[in-house]
């Protein structure tokens, strides 16, 4: 039944006319008669119907009930004895007025039952719901037929009781983001618990269920063409609403909206968390504020200390170091843009800076050892899902992060000139697009998913950086395939696969010890020990700024290793002023701790310069005499070198009569003879063979 013709059926009102009113009573006698069933049962409906409306005349007075009174069968109640039988009963007569435009129903009313029957009485009714086309759609797009059915019925029925649209072709992108936000809010309704054993039943179950039909007939409608934006599955959390004294919660918004033109929902959301954390504890410890303008510098610290002390509701303990970084970073943000922005009704200076903030303890990058590179990867290379083994793949051979793997585009792949495959990498986390080269079994890979792709018929994304429409590669049922699906779930089966777990884990297995983010930082390892520029590997892993890619060099540089063991190893073969102390053990134990810690920063053009940070700064030039300098075979080169130079600049200053320069040379070149000497290394390299004279 088409839209113009429902609404043209006796008893349909037309939307712009809708009002909250009950039907005739010769609508409701015939309707009842026309569904067959004995005498019995019709007398039954009529009964259920006039006591409804001898409670509530008006039906705009019901819709001011209590929701529990509204609902009338609570959970755990028996279908014979609920608490409000008159409302419970008249549920088929509720449903009715729905799906013949008499009125329309708030989300609350329509959550709270769990199960309430809409499609069926639609269909005796006659009433398309247009839930058969969009369920056909969705299964040519690969979707289970069951799950899409069960999808379809369930959101085109919600939303049309409660906007009113019958017309699925007029649902919009503004329907499905009211439904989400009301499953959200329903977690926080203070008789949630009248309808469902607890909150994290209702979040883990019906909200779940809930907020995937609506995401499947989300991206059903996005290939339909009849919404743009891409779909996002997130399910449902609940949080309480933003609530200040009115003149903080305008300037709290209105700052909240300026962010969200320039930056991602999520940074959003996180800088709306910590207003709201530092808003409660202001109404909470100083009603009085009613102001961002009267809040003082004192108040920020005061609030700081709060929570890095209190326990938190939900785990019992402090927050974090990470959270109250992002509460202080949050809050500090906020002062210092509605400072630049001149804005009124608040401090117009900034009260908190980075400075306020608990230092982060910088950890080192942990890479995948290689003993057990070798058990995961054979096991990665038969996954039988070709989006998850593709993803895996590229994320060992590239150093990609995992969303940019994951929203890699259908034309990422070519080659360079001499052949070797080249990725192309989408704009992500640093705003830029990069190439790097790829591996033989990345690249077969990542070929296998790209012409299994390019038989999909899906409409392009649009890009939410480029604002570019993109068609993606990691695609399945018209949508993006999770990061969870493509890295975390193979790589945790790999791990038990060959025994890479931690004990004691659920079920007494564990999980596994390799992440699919530790092949990023196994990347930049395996680049910077086998000699790659800090260039190269800033390029290949996509790092804004030296410092980050030196980590991997700080951490992997086996020259540095090497050198460490042949001055602090017992029995190492070094020469110099400050050798006795090492080899005699004169050096304090705090001493060698910190030459240990610190020792590829005391390196010297020819060897080391063991002088403490207690000391003070070195103050000497001459360092070949230094008592802290002590060098090693490794330098002998340079060494050798050195005194080449030395008694090349002693025979120059001879031509030149400097008498007092020829003796300082010669005494330097002296010194590195020693030096050589004591290593037990030959002045002369012998390596080195005469050039042959082509004159």
């Amino acid at each position: 039944m088409s839209t113009a013709a429902m609404l043209a059926s006796p008893g349909v009102i037309p939307q712009q006319q809708r009002r909250r009113r009950h039907c005739p009573d010769e609508e409701w006698r015939s309707h009842v008669q026309g569904q067959g069933g004995n005498r019995q049962y019709q007398l039954q409906k009529l009964r259920f119907r006039r006591q409804f409306i001898d409670r509530w005349p008006k039906l705009t007075s019901w819709f001011g009930a209590p929701l529990v009174e509204r609902v009338g069968r609570l959970h755990g109640e028996s279908f014979h004895r609920p608490s409000y039988p008159v409302s419970f009963r008249a549920r088929t007569y509720l449903v009715y007025l729905g799906l013949r435009g008499y009125t329309t129903f708030d989300y609350p009313w329509l959550f709270a039952p769990g199960q309430l029957s809409i499609v069926e009485p639609a269909a005796t009714l006659g009433i398309d719901l247009g839930a058969k086309e969009l369920v056909d759609d969705a299964i040519g797009l690969g979707f289970n037929p069951n799950s899409a059915r069960q999808a379809m019925h369930w959101a085109v029925s919600r939303i049309a009781l409660h906007t009113g649209v019958f017309d699925v072709t007029a649902i919009t992108e503004d329907h499905i983001a009211e439904a989400l936000q009301a499953i959200r809010f329903f977690a926080g309704h203070p008789d949630l618990e009248r309808f469902y054993p607890s909150r994290q039943q209702y979040l883990e179950g019906a909200a779940k269920n809930w907020v995937t039909h609506l995401h499947q007939l989300q991206v059903v409608l996005l290939h339909r063409g009849q919404v743009a934006t891409q779909p996002r599955k997130l399910m449902p959390s609940w949080k309480p609403p933003l609530v200040l004294p009115p003149r903080m919660q305008t300037v709290a918004e209105k700052w909240l909206a300026a962010r969200r033109l320039t930056d991602r929902p999520v940074t959003v959301d996180k800088l709306e968390l910590a207003v709201r954390r530092f808003g409660d504890w202001l109404g909470e410890h100083h009603p009085d504020i009613v102001t961002f303008a009267d809040v003082t510098r004192e108040h920020c610290l005061a609030w700081l200390q709060h929570i890095a002390e209190e326990p938190t509701e939900r785990t019992g303990k402090p927050l974090g170091v990470i959270s109250r970084i992002q509460r202080t970073s949050g809050l500090g943000q906020f002062f210092r843009d509605t400072a630049a922005w001149q804005w009124d009704d608040v401090p117009g200076h900034s009260l908190i800076g980075p400075g306020d903030s608990p230092k982060s303890p910088i950890k080192v990058p942990r890479f995948i050892p290689d003993d057990e590179l070798d058990r995961l990867m054979p096991v990665i290379d038969t996954l039988a899902c070709p989006f998850q083994r593709a993803a895996l793949l590229v994320a060992r051979w590239s150093g990609a992060r995992r969303d940019e793997i994951r929203r890699l585009p259908l034309d990422c792949l070519d080659r360079y000139p001499d052949g070797t495959a080249r990725l192309r990498l989408p704009a992500r986390k640093t705003y830029k697009e990069r190439v790097v080269p790829l591996h033989d079994d990345a690249a077969d890979a990542l070929q296998k998913v790209i012409d299994l792709r390019r038989q999909g018929r899906e409409r392009p994304f649009t890009d939410e950086l480029t604002g570019q429409p993109v068609r993606y590669l990691f695609m399945q049922h018209g949508k993006l395939l999770s990061t969870y699906y493509l890295f975390e779930t193979p790589i945790q089966a790999a791990c038990k696969a060959v025994g890479l777990v931690r004990p004691g884990g659920r079920g007494g297995t564990g999980r596994g010890t390799v992440t699919a983010h530790r092949f990023r930082h196994t990347v930049g390892t395996q680049l910077a020990e086998r000699g790659a520029k800090l260039h190269t590997i800033m390029k290949v892993l996509g790092h804004s700024s030296v410092s980050m890619a030196l980590v991997y060099a700080q951490i992997s540089d086996q020259e540095v290793l090497r050198d460490y063991k042949a001055v602090l190893a017992p029995g190492a073969n070094i020469a110099g002023p400050a050798s006795e102390e090492l080899k005699s053990g004169a050096l304090p134990e705090e001493a060698v701790d910190w030459l240990k810690t610190n020792f590829f920063k005391t390196e010297l053009e020819l060897g080391h310069c063991l002088r403490l940070p207690a000391e003070g700064p070195c103050e000497c030039d001459l360092y070949l005499t230094c008592a802290k300098f002590v060098t090693t075979p490794a330098y002998a080169p340079r060494l050798r070198a050195r005194h080449k130079v030395e008694n090349a600049l002693a025979t120059d200053a001879a031509h030149h009569g400097w008498t007092r320069e020829v003796e300082r040379h010669h005494c330097t070149a002296g010194r590195i003879e020693k030096l050589l000497n004591d290593l037990g290394q030959p002045l002369e390299d012998p390596t080195d063979t005469p050039k042959k004279d082509h004159s």
